[in-house]
């Protein structure tokens, strides 16, 4: 090696732990953009690892330990935390939609938003266990794919007035023993892991720059062991996917056909995409030669299935359709006719599917003392690093109500994230309200909320906090869990339409009467507490001895009319109707006005005069009738219905005057209502009327 390469002490160390080799790359931000100081690659000795998967820790970590040595000669730096990646074959994704609807309209604050992502990734990850994975499954990240706001996508709630929020969101999880292997892999080469992400997250970074994920496009990392794929649109990384199926299973089929070693088969693959004749010994120890194209076409086949494979997966992932643009990544992917496989598949154009290599790299600084090779093997190494400034992370343990808990620390860890991964369920967490009362008035549903319970009584290490308290390694969490609140509940007496009253005109005075209700044939008073299934009638007429008996006066001995009609207790009386009633005995018989009234016009059929009056005459009446002044008549015409109605008998009349005239059933309710207007004005029984009077009568 030359000399030492310059590398400041705020740089950091990436390793990219593949199926056939460990890329290590040591580098650091200067003025936005990565300085790649050192990359060193080193093929695995056996085959330690398989499919992506660890399956030797000791040999994996000498590869590492290779890699880490050769770094630190190049920078002279000593390496001791480093940053890797999951590969997607171990990646769990999980896209959900939540709704969270409010009591009324409120405005959103950063605690709403907060408590609707969090309920989104419970139910992903509920939906995860549903599917009986073997895994232990952990939430190393979400990703709000969209909100909406009253039902409306939109990009940012906080601050908005809503009555129902809702989002899409996107749940990556990782099975414990995966990610144990990754640590204990760098550990065994004398390393702690400073950050982990995902390989096609790292990809990403690189490979489409934020300002192009606008659109709908596709990434393949396609390694040694497996095929990861990551789509983007709208802004957003929408899905991962991985197929078992990479460039080793093209290596597999040289080894057989020609009889090499897996070594010798992977140097035949990567010369077949060149020009130049291909010389190798097989096991034989025979020399052969071979064309390019042979190999071509011996795994045309198995090239042609993995590029469907991969199309198919994408277009699985994007709803059944083609993304408008793919980008290959990774060293499987560089086979001559593999991107145009894809874009076949995809019945895309082939332009549109390309091997991301250099073109993608010129963001990134070469500062290495070697000369090195810019190209889609570096991707992901590089978007490693990178990752590393977005976003530190690493695994903490705290303990919550006594259970110990391993979290993926993304630098933003609280207390609900150890609670939720505890396994706790949010109904312990956040006030439960309890059961809403459902029944019906006159015919309508009816709900009643119940209370809200009392929070949750959060402790952090001995204190009281919140669920949003940041939490750190080794933290104590004890959670006294929520209440559920009181079931709905409500009187009869609290309803609305108990509330309103009915109205009579009882020998001329206004009665105030309040409704009744009926609970099925019962008759409920306002004290009584609504059930549910309740089936509410609230009656709007009395009888004569519901409406006696409320004015705590008896029927008996009673002469009893309604709107002048005579009337038993039985008779019904709605609202507005008029009520006469006089006390009399078997002796004691006490004649009404009009019966008096009668009288005076049979025995003095002259007395009224138009015009005047004699006052002899006049006072000889009044004795007659016992001192009962004679008040002369009038006849005044009305419109009732727009139908010309005469009255006549009485001095002056009121509107209950016209039903001695104007043919209208009393008897038989035509509606729940007896409208009553005097020249378009609602009035009562006892209102004046006057000749020209416009009178409208008629059941609503």
């Amino acid at each position: 090696m030359s000399e030492t390469v310059f590398c400041p002490d705020d740089f950091v160390f990436g390793l990219d732990i593949g199926t056939r080799n460990v890329v290590g790359t040591v580098g650091y931000m200067k003025n936005g953009r990565f300085q790649a100081a050192a990359i060193v690659s080193k093929e695995h000795d056996t085959r330690a690892m398989l499919d992506g998967q660890i399956h030797d820790i000791g040999k994996v970590g000498d590869t590492i330990r290779t890699v880490k040595h050769q770094l630190e000669t190049m920078t002279g730096k000593k390496l001791k935390e480093v940053c890797i990646a999951a590969a997607g074959r171990v990646l769990r994704t999980v896209m959900v939609h939540e709704d969270v609807e409010f009591e009324g309209e409120v405005r959103v604050d950063a605690e709403n938003v907060y408590s609707l992502e969090l309920i989104s990734v419970e139910k992903a990850h509920k939906e995860l266990k549903q599917k009986n994975e073997k895994y232990k499954f952990y939430c190393v990240g979400y990703t709000p794919v969209r909100y909406f706001l009253n039902d409306y996508a939109i990009n940012n709630l906080e601050g908005h007035k809503a009555e129902k929020i809702g989002i899409d969101l996107l749940a990556t999880f990782l099975p414990e023993e995966v990610v144990d292997g990754l640590y204990a892999a760098v550990d065994y080469a004398g390393l702690t892991v400073a950050n982990l992400t995902l390989e096609p997250i790292a990809a990403m970074n690189v490979a489409i720059p934020e300002q192009y994920r606008l659109l709908n496009i596709g990434l393949v990392d396609v390694g040694a062991g497996t095929s990861d794929i990551c789509l983007t649109k709208d802004g957003s990384i929408v899905a991962y996917g991985m197929i078992p199926s990479a460039g080793d299973e093209l290596t597999e089929i040289i080894a057989k056909e020609y009889l090499v070693d897996f070594a010798s088969a992977e140097k035949i693959k990567l010369a077949a995409g060149k020009k130049k004749p291909i010389t190798y010994k097989d096991i034989m120890g025979i020399t052969h030669k071979l064309a390019p194209h042979d190999v071509q076409t011996l795994i045309d086949g198995q090239l042609t299935k993995l590029a469907d494979d991969v199309a198919d997966k994408i277009c699985e992932l994007n709803g059944d359709k083609p993304v408008s643009a793919v980008f290959v990544v990774g060293g499987g992917g560089k086979f001559p006719g593999f991107t145009d496989k894809i874009a076949d598949r995809l019945k895309i154009s082939r332009e549109r599917v390309a091997v991301r290599g250099e073109e993608v790299l010129t963001s990134i600084d070469f500062v290495t003392p070697d000369d090195v090779k810019k190209d889609a093997l570096l991707v992901t190494p590089i978007g490693i690093c990178i990752n590393y400034y977005n976003q530190k992370n690493n695994f903490i343990f705290a303990t919550v109500n006594g259970e110990r808990v391993k979290l993926y620390d993304n630098n933003h860890l609280s207390i609900v994230d150890a609670v939720m991964q505890s396994g706790m369920p949010n109904d312990s967490i956040f006030p439960r309200r309890g059961s809403e009362l459902v029944f019906t008035v006159n015919g309508k549903s009816r709900l009643v909320r119940g209370a809200a319970g009392e929070v949750a009584v959060i402790l952090l290490n001995g204190r009281e906090s919140s669920m949003n308290a940041r939490i750190a390694h080794n933290d104590q969490i004890e959670i006294r869990e929520s209440t559920v609140g009181e079931a709905g509940h409500i009187t009869i007496g609290e309803l609305d339409e108990f509330k309103s009253t009915v109205n009579f005109i009882v020998n001329d005075k206004l009665i105030v009467c309040p409704k009744f209700a009926y609970v099925g044939d019962e008759l409920k008073g306002p004290d009584y507490s609504v059930q549910p299934g309740d089936d509410i009638v609230m009656e709007n007429y009395y009888t004569v001895k519901q409406l006696f008996d409320f004015m705590d006066i008896s029927t008996d001995d009673k002469d009893i009319f309604v709107n002048n009609e005579h009337a038993s207790d039985d008779t019904i009386v709605y609202e507005n109707f008029n009520v006469k009633y006089s006390e009399y005995g078997p002796d004691d018989y006490v004649p009404s006005q009009s019966e008096l009234n009668d009288a005076v016009r049979n025995e003095y059929p002259s007395t009224v005069m138009p015009g005047g009056q004699d006052t002899d005459m006049k006072n000889e009446l009044n004795d007659a009738i016992g001192n009962e002044e004679i008040i002369p008549q009038t006849t005044i015409t009305v419109m009732v219905n727009e139908t010309p109605v005469e009255l006549n008998g009485k001095s002056s009349y009121t509107f209950v005057d016209i039903f001695d005239f104007y043919p209208f059933d009393l008897k038989t309710a035509g509606g729940t209502e007896l409208v009553t207007k005097v020249n378009g004005e609602e009035v009562t029984f006892i209102t004046p009327i006057e000749a020209g009077d416009k009178i409208e009568l008629y059941w609503r």
